[in-house]
């Protein structure tokens, strides 16, 4: 039997979508390459060819340079504060998303609106308040500075792309639970919490790519290379080798790695959760 013009259609690849996938490959992936090959060069050789000329040879001298130095620090710094601050997210918006989802209380509504309205709030408006605050208590240029405003700037879009989710799992399975006598948290463990994997891995690396490129906080809230973070090391070395380009992009490659490998393991995970709610089931 034949089959309709359009269905014949539908299996080709549209050559525009195609044309358009294939420039912005390019757009993204040709200045990550260029950053590749000139922190491959030597000093010399950057300035004495063309800036788009491959390397001669492969030089790994200032990767093993900026290794020796306290790049280590900065990125073990990192690593502790965004998997400390994404820990602490998940936690209290999949406990917060929970109750916007499923329990009826007085000014539900307004209480998720609220949170919402966290979204608009400029983030550096806050910085003045958040800056005396850290001080006062005495988190000021410690580990632990920067673990308040990243949970508080990261809850309320955490909690939308949750309490989106939530509500998608069948409340047949809640009803089931509390006829087996589950309690209310019983319920979020144990049925809530791993039906919303996606969700939750969508909360997680969307913070966490955010937060490792997290800039202004750590500036301000930390002042010694002791506890400063990934960011402020580029700013660092930027200062260091002012002169020498193939150092600062073999820091920005460094940098950038387990950004790319993270999306590039859960870029999937990220669109689900981002279209939880958009279609209904």
């Amino acid at each position: 039997m034949k089959q309709p013009k359009s269905l014949q259609r539908g299996k080709g690849i549209n050559p525009v979508v195609a044309l358009l996938g294939i420039v912005w490959l390019a757009v993204t992936t040709v200045p990550f390459l260029f950053v590749i090959s000139t922190s491959l060069k030597t000093q010399e050789e950057t300035y004495a060819n063309s800036v788009w000329a491959l390397p001669s040879r492969l030089d790994v001298g200032n990767y093993v340079e900026v290794l020796r130095g306290s790049f280590l620090t900065y990125l073990g710094n990192s690593c502790f504060v965004v998997g400390l601050a994404v820990a602490l997210i998940i936690l209290f918006s999949a406990m917060a998303a929970y109750a916007f989802a499923r329990m009826q209380f007085r000014f539900n509504k307004v209480l998720f609106g609220l949170v919402m309205a966290g979204m608009i709030v400029p983030l550096h408006a806050t910085l003045v308040p958040v800056y005396l605050l850290t001080r006062n208590i005495g988190l000021y240029d410690t580990n632990f500075a920067l673990i308040g405003p990243y949970v508080a700037m990261s809850l309320p879009v955490s909690i939308f792309i949750l309490t989106e989710f939530m509500r998608q799992i069948p409340r047949e399975l809640e009803e089931a639970a509390q006829l087996d006598g589950c309690g209310t948290f019983r319920i979020l463990w144990k049925i809530y919490f791993p039906l919303s994997g996606p969700g939750l891995a969508t909360v997680a690396i969307y913070n966490g790519i955010a937060l490792w490129n997290e800039f202004i906080f750590a500036n301000v809230l930390t002042s010694t290379p002791a506890h400063r973070t990934l960011p402020l090391a580029l700013w660092d070395f930027q200062g260091q080798y002012a002169s020498d380009i193939p150092a600062m992009l073999a820091v920005v490659t460094l940098t950038s790695l387990p950004l790319i490998l993270t999306y590039a393991f859960g870029q999937e995970r990220i669109i689900k959760g981002m279209m939880a709610g958009a279609l209904k089931g």
